[in-house]
């Protein structure tokens, strides 16, 4: 079993610091808000500490969840950062939805040191994370993904090596774009079916057996019909990760022209004050438009 540090305990961190313990590890949290912390030892029975720093200190492997690429430089090469306390032939993991450039920063950094990075973003929500069934996109050195993955296993179904640093955030990316326009296409469906007084679920009960089904129709339409938005990943965390994939299509030429409209839509879910709703609330927007 490893000895490792877990850094950010949101929504996602905590349950997967959680499997660790479970899976038999050596498990040592920060997080910055430090009752938050203290709640995660009451419940896992592992240990905390004040700093990254200490965190890290002595760990096999640490792992990073936190909120964009400011947050991941301070807790990784900040005065009390990760860095400072991990030593040579340790591995560092990110978990953190962030750009391929800062990946690429973290990386040139920790391998002055002798210590190995692999970034390594999440798909699966809080359910997924709770459940222990996440997508892990990993970019990094194949020997650095041998050693991980056994320990990544702790919480995910699915990890793969897609190419080097980098690589990993460049494939959330994909998997945001397609998250966009699925969504999109789900809330208009359901903003049509409404409108032609269908009933909504019996009708995505018959298309989701064919070839409409998607995962957001499998696992949104009940709560979408019911203008409940309060399941998943939020609007305001969407809009960062669309932002960075929309930077980076600026760098490589690539045309996104659904993903930058259904960002804009997002945009206009944030005015309507739905900030902390989910993905799916883009119906929201189609209603508001139609009344």
């Amino acid at each position: 079993m490893a000895k490792v540090a877990f850094l950010g305990l949101g929504v996602m961190g905590f349950p997967m610091a959680g499997h660790l313990v479970k899976h038999g590890h050596q498990v040592t949290v920060y997080n910055r808000t430090q009752a938050k912390a203290q709640q995660w030892v009451e419940q896992y029975q592992g240990k905390s500490a004040q700093t990254p720093e200490l965190a890290a200190k002595g760990q096999d492997i640490v792992f990073t969840c936190v909120g964009n690429d400011d947050d991941l430089r301070q807790v990784v090469l900040g005065d009390q950062g990760a860095a400072k306390g991990m030593s040579a032939g340790s591995i560092l993991v990110d978990h953190t939805t962030a750009s391929a450039d800062v990946a690429r920063e973290i990386n040139e950094a920790l391998s002055a040191q002798g210590i190995a990075f692999m970034d390594a973003p999440i798909s699966g929500g809080q359910a997924g994370a709770e459940n222990g069934v996440l997508t892990v996109m990993m970019g990094g050195e194949q020997t650095t993904f041998e050693k991980v993955k056994p320990v990544i296993d702790a919480y995910s179904r699915c990890a793969e090596l897609l190419g080097p640093v980098g690589a990993g955030q460049l494939t959330k990316m994909v998997n945001q774009i397609c998250i966009a326009g699925v969504v999109q296409g789900l809330a208009e469906g359901l903003h049509f079916a409404k409108s032609a007084g269908l009933d909504g679920l019996k009708v995505v009960e018959v298309i989701s057996k064919g070839a409409a089904q998607s995962w957001q129709m499998e696992n949104r339409y009940q709560t979408m019909w019911q203008g409940e938005y309060n399941f998943g990943f939020a609007i305001d965390w969407m809009r960062k990760d669309l932002g960075i994939a929309l930077d980076e299509a600026r760098k490589n030429g690539s045309t996104l022209p659904v993903t930058a409209l259904v960002d804009q839509f997002y945009a206009d879910v944030q005015a309507m004050k739905g900030n902390r709703w989910d993905t799916s609330s883009l119906l929201a927007r189609l209603e508001r438009n139609r009344d």
